[in-house]
């Protein structure tokens, strides 16, 4: 038995009441790979509910979670994020997500984005369109730079890789309405999808971050690279931009420095 959106949204939303339940409490927080890669006690509790009650459904398929990495099984594939926005979470600023998608065969097939701090659920069947709370979603049709309100996040690794996005920041900083950053790289997407940022971009990303969040994208309208144009953003070194085809055009011309 193959799973549906509404097998994914039912997962999504157990997983938040997990990190609402957590959300302001103390916290031992520990260090990943670099100083601001953090994990806390809630994404390892809402991690494993997720990877429980997917591999009890579905013991044949693999799974790629965040905190604990490959579970293989055969070619069906979820991608976990059990809590996307760690940092805010610690911190205490209401802006984090679960997400989950699905994918077999030639890609990701199923998407859900989950922020549980506004009961927002966004979710995309490939083919089949993208959702808010089941109201269909569409990218904006902003097609000028000069009038777009981006959003972009920073690589872990920002204070020793020169190579840190902060200078695509700057560049698009002085070439839009403005640059946000909400530390929620699968909401960046959602937010896209639903037309409230009209493009987004990031380097350096994990394949659990932006695979429900691109399908979402996708199915709202957004065209979704990597940052050469191709097709492929879950493959390392992964990096990624969405947005409608004609700021599409227009962001890649400034990541690569010809405009």
């Amino acid at each position: 038995m193959q799973p549906t959106l509404d097998d994914l949204e039912i997962l999504a939303r157990q997983a938040g009441v997990i990190l609402r339940a957590g959300y302001g409490q103390s916290h031992t927080i520990d260090s990943k790979s670099h100083a601001i890669d953090l994990v806390t006690e809630t994404d390892r509790r809402s991690e494993a509910f997720l990877l429980e009650s997917i591999q009890q459904r579905w013991p044949d398929h693999s799974i790629l979670a965040e905190e604990s990495g490959a579970h293989r099984g055969d070619e069906r594939l979820w991608y976990v994020d059990p809590l996307d926005g760690t940092v805010n979470f610690a911190h205490g600023v209401p802006i984090f997500s679960v997400s989950i998608a699905y994918a077999e065969g030639d890609g990701v097939r199923l998407g859900v984005v989950y922020d549980p701090m506004r009961d927002e659920c966004f979710a995309a069947e490939r083919g089949k369109g993208a959702f808010l709370n089941g109201q269909p979603l569409r990218v904006s049709a902003t097609a000028s730079l000069a009038q777009a309100l981006l959003v972009t996040g920073f690589p872990y690794d920002v204070w020793e890789n020169p190579d840190n996005n902060l200078d695509n920041f700057a560049r698009f900083a002085v070439r839009s309405h403005g640059v946000r950053r909400l530390g929620s790289a699968a909401l960046d997407l959602c937010y896209v999808a639903a037309g409230r940022f009209d493009g987004y971009w990031e380097i350096r990303l994990k394949p659990w971050d932006v695979a429900a969040g691109g399908l979402i994208a996708a199915e709202a309208g957004a065209l979704v690279t990597n940052l050469q144009g191709g097709g492929d953003y879950l493959s390392p070194p992964q990096s990624i931009v969405a947005a409608n085809a004609a700021l599409h055009a227009e962001m890649l011309k400034v990541l690569h420095g010809e405009a």
